[in-house]
């Protein structure tokens, strides 16, 4: 193996981004505008959102921002409500969303576990809905550490939250791998020396990873064949 350990991105990476998150938002834009076509129209555009094709638009900060990104982006089109109060509207409705796997979850982390690697999720999502979400596909237990931006280490792409799972499992950064659908994820992973892995089940495209990636694979079921290259 060429590592010791792999940190996992979430959404985009364990779970196929627009099959999970396009639908949600959508959702979620209806709901909180209470039927009303023009603040629709105004949370989608400061969410970047596209009420047409109902997915993200390529540069929506809300792909690889954080909660509390996106909580301020939605308060800045809707001036009835407090960022903090968004934060939790937004982490409650998450936490109930069905993810899209993005492969087999449980065969393949199984599989790396047994091999003898540690395994955590480095999510700009909160912990509380990372959590629900790997508890409702049934792999919570298979990593030794999950983290979201607020679990105290920071968010990416800075490298503190990274370096925080390779300080806590014992692991050299070389010899740990960063996986994740974004440039945030490989720009942290870079800054900490790690290992950079970026998978295609995300918006972004190959063009715009490969500069910031060792590899990039078409999603995480093909890692065990790099792993073992």
């Amino acid at each position: 193996m060429r590592v010791d350990g792999i940190l996992f991105d979430k959404d985009g990476t364990l779970f196929d981004f627009a099959r999970t998150w396009n639908g949600w938002a959508g959702s979620l834009i209806a709901d909180t505008s209470a039927g009303d076509p023009v603040v629709a129209e105004r949370l989608a555009a400061a969410l970047r959102f596209d009420l047409e094709a109902q997915a993200f638009r390529p540069d929506s900060p809300v792909i690889a921002g954080t909660n509390r990104e996106a909580a301020e982006l939605a308060v800045s089109a809707l001036p009835g409500w407090s960022v903090e109060a968004m934060e939790i509207h937004l982490m409650e409705r998450a936490a109930l969303l069905t993810q899209v796997p993005a492969t087999e979850l449980a065969p393949l982390l199984t599989g790396l576990r047994d091999a003898g690697l540690k395994l955590g999720v480095m999510t700009n999502d909160t912990e509380f809905a990372a959590r629900a979400h790997l508890d409702q596909a049934g792999v919570a237990a298979l990593f030794d550490m999950v983290i979201g931006f607020d679990s105290g280490y920071g968010a990416k792409p800075d490298p503190d939250p990274l370096l925080a799972f390779a300080t806590a499992e014992g692991l050299e950064p070389a010899r740990t791998a960063m996986v994740g659908d974004s440039t945030h994820d490989l720009i942290a992973g870079r800054a900490a020396g790690m290992q950079c892995v970026a998978v295609l089940t995300g918006p972004a495209q190959e063009h715009e990873l490969a500069p910031f990636a060792d590899v990039v694979l078409p999603d995480i079921g093909h890692l065990p064949v790099w792993l073992s290259a």
